[in-house]
This record gives C-alpha cells, structure tokens and sequence, in this order.
C-alpha cells in the first residue's frame, strides 16, 4: 500500500474559501480518499531544531511564538497565529514522514507541502518553511541517503529552494514553470525551463519529459522529491498555463514511472492549486495518488 500522510492540522487555520489560498482543500482531498478505502499516517509536528536546519532561527522563532513583524508576515500572505504555525509545522513533519516512509516502500505522499517560495531569510508566497528543504537536510544531516534530487512542476518557479541548496551539490533542483509568472526574480535552479502563457498539455507535456529524464538522468539521486502543483490546470486563477485533468494526470504518471523504471524512491508532495472551486482543487490533486499507487 501506499503510505499517504495527513494531519489534521493541515487546515487547522481559519481561511475561507475567499481567500487566494483554499486551504480548505487539504481536508477535502482527505475525504475523497477515505472515500475510497484509503487510510493514513499522522506525522508529527515538525521539530524547531529541523526547521533552523533550513530557516533563519530567528524566522523560526517569529512564525512559533507568533511574534513575526508585519512586513515579513504580509510577505508571506498570512497572519502569524499559532494556528498557523502548528498548521505549517504539521506540514513539514508529513514531508519528513513521507521521505522516509519512500525509502522504505518506494513512493510516498504528503497530503500537503510544497512550500518552495520559503527560502533561508523567510517565507513567501503562502509558503512558511520549505517542507521539502527540512527533509532533505534532515535526510543528508543522517547519511540516509547521498544525492537528492527535486522535480518542481508547480506553475510557479521553485525560488526559495533554488536558494536554499544553491551551494548544496547533493541536492539538484530543477523547474518547470510559467516564465511570465510570480516571483518575478526566479534565482537559478540546476534546471530551469519556462514555459510561455497558455501553454497546453502537447507542449507541457514533451517540456516534462524532457525535464524529467534530464534530472534522473544527470543527477543520478537516491530520492526525489516531486512537487506536484496543479496550478498549471487551465482553470487555476493564478497558473497562467493551460493544461486540461487529462495533462495533469499524464504528468503525475510521467514522473511516477520514470523514478520506478530507475528503481528511485518517489515522495510526492501536494503543491499549488488556486481554483475558486476547491473541491476541484482537490480532485486534481488525487491524480498524484493514483499514480503513486501504480508503483509500490
């Protein structure tokens, strides 16, 4: 079985649907899952040690004691409440729980994360710490494991963990992205490759088989971790880009058995999503579980 990670703390914070960010999506995608049978593991909160790992401690400090100044937080794109921060850290420790538990299986998947616009200095862009970054460390920091490699197929550029292994050569990042997109400054990933507006399934699709092989191919890891985002969906309000379901599902199975067919442990991580239907929102994000599952 597929070990699939959820906390309910995942959407603990009090944020409607008006809002840019549908948090609310974290627990539907849980209950179409359950739907079908599935059950999950809990993760344990993050530890403040494994945050500083890849976050200024200062930051670190500022998100758990509720203490951030106003700027850092508006930049981040919430209030910094102690909902918010047991929500982030639940976050983190499914990511931390999903690596391992796809070294040990093959493939895993956290039920949230993605959180790549967080760099050293601070968060940004609905990101407060960078799951992804803290297990990784976490993993390199135990000589688990000697080469990492990150697949970021979000609509956004993955900014903050270009930044935080820019000098790291055991982890090799790589991007695919809308080009024309936030953030503006988009700092180098080891691969990089824009896509322009309105991009559709044919063209995405031949980008990311390219992408993918290139990285498998190149940074030879012993893990990757995929950051799944389904803001490239033709419907998302902040993509950009214009893949269909059927696109997003290609995508996912892409990956899926091209780190299979290598014999390279997969941990799938939820990433973006920003259609004014949620419920949508979730749906799309199942299709990485259903492609996950097709390997272990």
């Amino acid at each position: 079985m597929l070990p699939i990670i959820h906390h309910s703390d995942y959407d603990a914070a009090s944020v409607g649907d008006d809002h840019r960010f549908p948090m609310r999506k974290y627990s539907l995608v849980a209950d179409l899952l359950r739907a079908r049978g599935l059950t999950f593991e809990t993760p344990a909160h993050a530890t403040q040690d494994a945050l500083e790992q890849a976050h200024d401690p200062a930051y670190v400090r500022g998100v758990l004691t509720s203490a951030l100044d106003a700027r850092t937080a508006r930049r981040v794109g919430f209030e910094m409440t102690p909902a918010i921060a047991a929500r982030t850290r639940a976050s983190v420790g499914g990511t931390e729980l999903a690596a391992r538990r796809a070294l040990e299986t093959g493939a895993a998947v956290n039920l949230a994360g993605g959180s790549h616009h967080a760099d050293y200095q601070g968060g940004a862009g609905f990101c407060v710490f960078n799951d992804v970054a803290v297990a990784a460390l976490s993993l390199l920091g135990e000589d688990r494991i000697g080469q990492i490699a990150v697949i970021d197929l979000d609509v956004h550029h993955g900014d903050g963990t270009a930044l935080i292994f820019a000098d790291e050569p055991r982890v090799f990042t790589a991007s695919l992205h809308c080009e024309d997109n936030w953030p503006r400054t988009k700092p180098p990933s080891d691969l990089d490759v824009g896509l322009a507006r309105g991009t559709e399934d044919a063209v995405y699709l031949s980008a990311a088989d390219t992408l993918i092989a290139q990285v498998l191919d190149t940074a030879k890891p012993d893990l990757v971790f995929y950051n799944a985002g389904v803001d490239p969906h033709l419907d998302d309000r902040l993509g950009l880009l214009s893949l269909s379901d059927d696109g997003l599902k290609a995508r996912d199975t892409w990956v899926a058995q091209a780190c299979s067919a290598r014999g390279i442990p997969l941990v799938g991580v939820l990433g973006g999503g920003y259609s004014k239907n949620a419920r949508a929102v979730a749906e799309r994000h199942t299709f990485l579980v259903d492609a996950l599952q097709e390997i272990v």
